[in-house]
């Protein structure tokens, strides 16, 4: 890249977004990245048909873990 490279402790370079195909799902990924260094970013977030937690990596990215019920978008 040509781009100058952020400084990830006080700003975002990435935010990137998985989909999970179950709330245990969810608590498993943020768990385990919390467990091998990586640190909160956002309490979970449960809106009945969806549920959502955040960590950021050890690099400082920050990474949105999501569940969202089929029905729902129905």
């Amino acid at each position: 890249t040509k781009r100058d490279m952020c400084d990830t402790t006080r700003q975002n370079e990435a935010l990137l977004a998985l989909s999970c195909d179950s709330r245990a799902e969810v608590d498993e990924i943020v768990k385990t990245a919390l467990a091998n260094g990586g640190k909160p970013a956002m309490d979970p977030q449960d809106h009945g048909f969806m549920y959502a937690w955040s960590f950021y990596d050890i690099d400082g990215h920050h990474w949105e873990v999501l569940w969202m019920d089929p029905a729902a978008v129905n």
